[in-house]
């Protein structure tokens, strides 16, 4: 970042993204390797629910990691207001997104820790609460530790639908206003991906989204 990285506030217009292109090379054309993203102009106004449907390879994953900052465009801009992202300080802009994904992170652990390594200082009323949004709390109490219980290397020791909601439970903890989806339940079976879902809505509740899926029908 900048010298003079500038502190982000929380979203109050929109997130702008203007006639961005991208490739992981760097360079333009074939001096830089293939174009993932080509002149890309999209709106996302603050409050509001944006999907990003298409097969893989197409640019979904890439287009979420230029709003993360996780790599620049190779042309154009993206604006968190009026801000753009390559002047703003990036713990900051961090601290505004939250992250849900297909394959979710969990140390090996116990449950507090993982649900509130993103908020450091968390009393363990606001733990359960969160957890009880994400339809994770009853599962947590069946357990022989309950909330000390320790998920193994990646959460070996959870289903697929309670590492999620796991993770859904951290997101709702952290309170960050920006929330993103990607194929979050795509790896789940009918039942835990109707569990999950209903603690997605929870979760995106007065959030701005942005959704990344294969298939119209899960968004």
């Amino acid at each position: 970042e900048k010298a003079d990285a500038v502190e982000l506030k929380p979203l109050k217009n929109k997130i702008e993204i203007k006639n961005a292109s991208f490739n992981y090379r760097g360079g333009g054309g074939d001096a830089g390797g293939k174009t993932i993203l080509q002149n890309i102009d999209l709106e996302i106004p603050r409050g509001s629910t944006v999907a990003l449907v298409g097969e893989s390879g197409g640019g979904k994953s890439s287009l979420i990691k230029l709003i993360q900052r996780l790599y620049d465009p190779t042309q154009g801009a993206i604006f968190w207001d009026e801000t753009d992202l390559k002047e703003a300080c990036l713990a900051s802009l961090k601290k505004q997104i939250a992250l849900v994904t297909q394959e979710t992170v969990l140390f090996n652990d116990t449950i507090r820790y993982n649900i509130s390594y993103g908020k450091p200082g968390a009393s363990q009323q606001e733990i359960e609460e969160a957890a009880r949004i994400a339809f994770a709390h009853d599962f947590i109490a069946e357990l022989p530790e309950k909330y000390e219980t320790t998920v193994g290397e990646r959460g070996v020791f959870l289903s697929g639908g309670q590492r999620q909601r796991i993770a859904i439970a951290r997101a709702v903890l952290t309170a960050a206003p920006v929330l993103i989806l990607d194929e979050a339940t795509s790896a789940l079976d009918t039942e835990s991906e109707r569990l999950v879902q209903k603690a997605l809505e929870n979760l995106m509740t007065s959030r701005t989204s942005i959704v990344i899926a294969h298939r119209l029908s899960t968004v």
